[in-house]
């Protein structure tokens, strides 16, 4: 990862990914696309189980490019382990586990 950046009083840490960031306080430090609010889970979230295709990305999100989309997806699969965790820890399955019963 690069050097920490200061940004409006929250760090912001470059990855090895060109357009993937993460900034504390932004989707809670995880990877995401610079300059935007998507997290890389998002990405791999559409592309994976939604089963849209990186045009269809494009075309719901069009002020993403395809640069952004890819590397995203390259984030991925070199920190599988990672964006799975995060995925889970933002499902249906983890709310139900962790949160119904405090509900009811």
């Amino acid at each position: 990862m690069g050097e920490p950046m200061i940004s409006a009083d929250k760090t912001k840490s470059h990855t090895d990914y060109p357009h993937i960031v993460k900034i504390e306080g932004v989707c809670g430090g995880e990877a995401i696309i610079e300059d935007t609010r998507i997290a890389v889970w998002h990405i791999v979230g559409y592309y994976y189980e939604a089963g849209m295709s990186v045009e269809e990305i494009l075309a719901e999100w069009a002020y993403l490019t395809s640069s952004q989309v890819f590397s995203a997806l390259a984030y991925y699969h070199d920190n599988k382990d990672e964006i799975d965790r995060v995925r889970y820890e933002n499902s249906y399955d983890y709310w139900l586990e962790h949160y119904a019963n405090a509900v009811a």
